[in-house]
């Protein structure tokens, strides 16, 4: 360990010699050795010399004779590899460790210092499983590993000390309680406790101004460099090959594919690469033609360590999510980190990351002080501590806080693992194992859309854009992330709709989605001419906004509402002859081929039926179709469509997401309206199309369909029509009763409809049989992606469907909501989990879809019993004698199950289909 000030230092190399080094005589922070240099791997004196600029908080255990150092006795370069893994930190050796246990041995692991000479060790060493779903799986998987790396006698310094998890607030402790509903059925223990139970498991805590806490057993916390170490020992071992001091250069690609890698010591063949490289991946990503986007940049990461005072290893780490800190026992003293409301970017003088970046003097105690602090007001004992000793490092951060895994959308078989966001022992282990298993099976075998490198675009990886969002993303790991009501401060108005100036002064909030800037509701109270509306403070009740949704609503029941949807993606897909047909008829599960002017809704499915998109299709020509799919699509759907076009070119995709300002006019006198703008009588059969002139702009596209359930039609328009066009609408709409609406209220008008969306009830782990759009899947037409999985579902029956609770017992103006991620119980059991969640506004109850399976039936985890005992049918969810309940914050409610539009929305929906008789009245003004 390294003991700081007057103390002997013993540090040990990666084959475990201990040597003794101790302060310079000159008082400053480096060290002078007392022993001679490792002979085998020669770290010591460049160890030695980075403690105080660049803080190493771990060495390898001495005792850890099974760890081995990674040998290159041979430096010269191999020709070929099938994999090569370009970063020696925790990640990267995770993923060779994985590969060369499923047997994939032909890796070559490179590093342009020496394993572990990046950040990893930097890591706080805490494991936490207390995190949303998706999340905790990965880390899951870290922990299954570590604990086995230990159950083998490696000395990794596992310790399953648990943690603390404390609540200062009310707001908090709903937020913990949520947290934990949704954890519980993964089989996560975890207690709530009262101030009393928080003071008797640690006794160092002040606690009385705590609502309570949440005790996770299960917690752990490890040494980052010797599990760093024994991967790549273990890779090594079964057969990989490592070389060190190894700068990579250019990843060579043909034709879109990698096929080897340059570097200052020679050239490599390969099948794949991966980028693990940490803060340096960004660059990295930039050394390919095309250029790899990895939107990930560093922010100075900071933690304090006290001198030993005999504090008990068994205490349980605390996160003090309302002071920004987390604290654990470190070699008797106490190490408290935290993650500030507004942290630092790294290398912000634009030259990049400096070769001698180790030797930054970046230790900032006024930056700290604030969470130093907090962490004396939470541990009073800290206060009678000799001043801590103040370590920070670069670590890598990305724009929403969640890793970057993945396949990248530029560069097949380039895969991506960076982004650890100032813990990469947690994700590490789990993101190796989930890269290794896409490289042995070819796609992922696990959920990874929430990590997707392909939610993003080329604009996330500027800069400026990173440095900016990386000040406020570091604190959003401790705040309280209330739902559709969390949004970011910093690099904001980068893609902005043409309306987006006009529907500020008339009160929009706006929110991002792939950066574009959507109106989320309208604040009516005033004219915002001078001062920008703002969004009121989040909670997880009824929304302090709720009043302007509901009145959005109504316009769009009793006049007309107008929607900007200008952000969805956009795709114009063309040939010169019936290619684009052909192509699109393999793609997609419903049939395409309709006459043009026709519009089909559709789903284009993968092999094993799942969704990789849900997509509404417009025949423009005969050989020409535009295509529209959700605003978090953009880059993957371009991807995976370019991924299937034929070699002959004969099929051109174009993006047109820009190109087009799209404006929803929703209600059931939007047609009158229509009609009175264009002049002409607007009679559109259901899913067609025409091109109207709409006041003088001319080719303005109106589709008759709209994204809400809700009769109306989308407009199509040229972006340099956009104000006029909603100008006129917004003029002549005042006679009609026009409201804006905002996409909150949309998305609550299609949740009541039954409207599953992409990324929160379609994904590509859920069918149409499954989520009650089999009606949509074509057999009669020939092959299709994923038909054959689709038939054979069809015919033997579906393991989980998708059905629509209405909570009753729920009051929503004294009530918690439901948001989404609730788990639904039936009979007492845990049978699925809502996807998404919001306020019926014709039922005025809450309202949420979920899948539910049979109970014990997990997402990859079938019992080895017959099949038909897995089948989810209509009659076994409508059973009148079961009772659904859905927790909610620690609350079971009573929900009742639809499977299809209940009565009371879809005679509201027949009735607003009608419509109604209407002649305008004159407006007139006040005198």
């Amino acid at each position: 360990m390294f003991v700081f000030q007057e103390k002997i230092v013993y540090v040990s190399c990666a084959v475990h010699i201990t040597f003794v080094i101790s302060p310079s005589r000159h008082g400053c922070s480096r060290f002078l050795t007392m022993a001679t240099v490792c002979p085998k791997c020669h770290q010591l004196k460049k160890m030695a010399r980075s403690i105080g600029k660049f803080h190493s908080l771990y060495s390898l255990s001495p005792s850890a004779a099974s760890i081995r150092s990674v040998t290159t006795n041979s430096p010269q370069l191999p020709s070929e590899a099938q994999v090569v893994v370009c970063g020696a930190g925790i990640v990267g050796n995770s993923v060779a460790y994985h590969l060369v246990q499923n047997g994939l041995t032909d890796v070559l692991v490179i590093d342009k210092e020496m394993v572990g000479s990046g950040t990893s060790h930097f890591s706080s060493g805490t494991l936490g499983l207390f995190k949303p779903t998706h999340t905790r799986e990965i880390i899951m998987n870290s922990i299954k590993l570590y604990r086995q790396l230990q159950a083998d006698g490696h000395d990794i310094g596992l310790r399953e000390c648990g943690s603390l998890n404390l609540a200062q607030t009310h707001e908090r402790m709903i937020a913990l309680r949520r947290r934990m509903a949704y954890n519980l059925p993964s089989g996560l223990h975890c207690e709530v406790l009262s101030r009393a139970d928080l003071l008797k498991m640690h006794p160092l805590l002040h606690s009385d101004d705590l609502e309570g806490g949440i005790w996770v057993p299960d917690d752990s916390v490890a040494q980052p460099q010797a599990i760093c170490h024994v991967l790549a020992s273990l890779a090594q071992a079964g057969g990989a090959k490592y070389v060190e001091h190894c700068e990579l250069e250019n990843i060579l690609i043909e034709n879109r594919r990698v096929y080897g890698i340059q570097t200052n010591l020679g050239t490599v063949k390969c099948e794949y690469f991966v980028n693990s490289a940490g803060m340096w991946a960004r660059d990295l990503g930039l050394k390919s033609n095309p250029r790899v986007g990895i939107p990930a940049y560093p922010a100075e990461h900071f933690y304090a360590i006290t001198e030993p005072f005999d504090v008990n290893s068994n205490l349980p780490s605390i996160r003090d999510f309302d002071g920004s800190i987390y604290a654990r026992e470190f070699n008797g003293g106490v190490l408290v980190g935290g993650f500030e409301m507004e942290a630092k970017p790294a290398f912000t003088d634009g030259s990049g990351i400096p070769k001698d970046w180790k030797e930054r003097n970046t230790s900032d105690w006024s930056h700290f002080k604030p969470l130093w602090e907090k962490a004396v007001h939470r541990l009073p004992v800290l206060a009678k501590v000799p001043t801590p000793h103040l370590l920070s490092s670069p670590d890598n951060f990305t724009p929403d806080g969640r890793w970057v895994i993945g396949e990248a959308p530029e560069v097949r078989n380039y895969l991506v693992a960076v982004g650890m966001n100032g813990n990469p022992l947690e994700g590490g282990g789990g993101i190796g194992r989930a890269v290794a298993e896409w490289i042995i099976d070819g796609e992922p075998t696990q959920d990874l859309l929430n990590f997707s490198v392909q939610r993003f675009l080329d604009l996330h990886n500027n800069r400026q854009y990173l440095q900016q969002r990386s000040k406020e993303v570091v604190g959003r790991h401790y705040a309280i992330m209330h739902p559709m009501q969390c949004e970011y401060k910093y690099a904001r108005k980068l893609r902005c709709s043409p309306l987006y100036s006009v529907l500020e002064r008339y009160g929009a909030v706006f929110g991002t989605r792939m950066a574009f800037e959507r109106p989320l509701y309208f604040d009516s109270s005033q004219k915002h001419w001078d001062q920008p509306a703002q969004m009121p403070p989040g909670t997880f009740y009824k929304p302090k906004f709720f009043k302007y949704m509901q009145e959005e609503y109504l316009a769009c029941q009793e006049g007309v509402g107008i929607i900007d949807m200008s952000s969805f993606s956009k795709i114009l897909i063309k040939s010169n002859g019936p290619s684009v047909l052909k192509y699109l008829q393999r793609l997609c599960s419903n049939d395409v081929n309709i006459p043009v002017g026709g519009i089909v809704h559709t789903g284009m499915q993968n092999e094993r039926g799942g969704y990789e998109n849900d997509c509404i299709l417009v025949r423009q020509d005969k050989h020409c179709f535009f295509m529209v799919s959700p605003t978090s699509q953009q880059t993957r759907v371009f991807e995976w469509m370019r991924t299937h076009l034929d070699s002959d070119g004969s099929v051109t995709l174009k993006d047109l997401t820009s190109m087009y300002t799209v404006i929803n006019v929703v209600g059931h006198k939007s047609r009158q309206l229509l009609s009175e703008l264009s002049n002409s009588a607007v009679n559109l059969h259901s899913f067609t199309y025409r091109k109207l002139n709409v006041g003088y702009a001319s080719n303005v596209l109106v589709m008759a369909f709209t994204h809400t359930g809700e009769p109306g039609y989308c407009l199509y328009i040229p972006s340099e029509y956009a104000l006029h066009v909603y100008d006129r609408l917004m003029k002549v709409g005042r006679d009609y009763g026009v409201r804006n609406v905002g996409m909150l209220t949309q998305r609550f008008m299609r949740i009541e409809k039954f409207i599953p969306f992409w990324a929160e009830d379609l994904n590509s782990e859920t069918t149409p049989f499954e989520t009650g759009s089999g009606y949509l899947v074509k057999f009669d037409k020939e092959y299709f992606i994923g038909k054959y999985a689709l038939q054979r579902q069809k015919k033997i029956g579906v393991t989980k469907r998708l059905v629509m609770f209405s909570l009753d017992e729920v009051d929503p103006d004294k009530d918690v909501w439901a948001w989404g991620g609730e788990p639904i119980y039936r009979n007492g059991e845990f049978v699925g989990t809502l996807t998404s969640a919001g306020y019926g506004f014709t039922s005025n109850k809450l309202i949420g879809l979920g899948f539910v399976r049979k109970p014990g039936l997990g997402a990859r985890n079938k019992k080895s019993q017959s099949e038909g005992e897995h089948l989810v049918t209509p009659e076994w969810i409508t059973d009148t004698t079961a009772r659904y309940e859905v927790d909610i914050a620690g609350h079971r409610t009573h929900a009742k199950p639809h499977i299809y539009v209940p009565t009371f929305t879809s005679m509201a929906m027949e009735e607003e289909k009608q419509g109604r008789s209407y002649k305008p009245t004159v407006v007139k003004s006040a005198t």
